[in-house]
């Protein structure tokens, strides 16, 4: 038998974080090692407890998510921890800021339960998830500000084919939309998927679309 995922919720919000945790204690391989009500709580019970996941607020007094993300998965953080971020439409502005934080993954508070541990379980193994609709609704709002106003680079290291991949990864298609669309099979697909993230020095999906739209690749 495989260790149970620890997870550690942090939401400024009793009733939500009480709901969060009691969902994801129910699962046979998931246990709840800690609850907070703000990042700074949720820095310090993580550097205790060493959770595998943190299920992380957005807006929250003390210190904000995406303060908090940075410290536990940031750029320079000796041992990373994941977070998966989870926000609401009206907070869509920090979005792309939380993604450059470190996040490996973004969900919606109204999303059902079998999304927010899909999510959990995706993240503890080292993927990302980025929710389709978070990147098309949510990032894509603001590629505007993202995107530098000279075009596109002509330095990006990518053949054609794994710059079509890209974009659409991008646009929020997961790996069996992608072959879907480019008629190819999902295998080709993750091997695109590896060699775009090796080439351009990422750590995962989520990163690649935060790159796209600083290079301008997404219209």
């Amino acid at each position: 038998m495989t260790a149970p995922i620890r997870v550690l919720v942090c939401d400024d919000q009793a009733l939500i974080r009480t709901g969060f945790a009691t969902i994801i204690d129910a699962q046979p391989d998931m246990e709840i090692v800690g609850e907070c009500g703000d990042g700074r709580a949720a820095v310090d019970l993580a550097g205790r407890l060493n959770p595998d996941v943190v299920v992380m607020d957005v807006r929250m007094p003390v210190l904000d998510g995406i303060e908090a993300t940075r410290l536990l998965a940031g750029t320079g953080v000796a041992h990373p921890i994941k977070v998966l971020v989870v926000t609401t439409f009206n907070l869509d502005e920090y979005v792309y800021a939380a993604l450059r934080a470190g996040a490996s993954g973004f969900l919606l508070k109204d999303a059902p339960p079998a999304q927010l541990l899909h999510g959990i379980r995706t993240v503890a193994t080292g993927a990302a998830l980025l929710a389709p609709e978070v990147t098309r609704q949510l990032v894509g709002r603001y590629a505007a500000r993202i995107r530098p106003v000279e075009g596109v680079p002509d330095d990006i290291p990518l053949a054609p084919r794994e710059l079509e991949v890209l974009r659409l990864i991008a646009d929020g298609l997961s790996n069996s939309e992608i072959a879907a669309t480019l008629v190819i099979s999902q295998e080709t697909v993750k091997t695109y998927v590896s060699r775009i993230l090796t080439k351009l020095d990422l750590r995962d999906r989520v990163q690649a679309v935060v790159y796209a739209y600083r290079r301008g690749l997404v219209t």
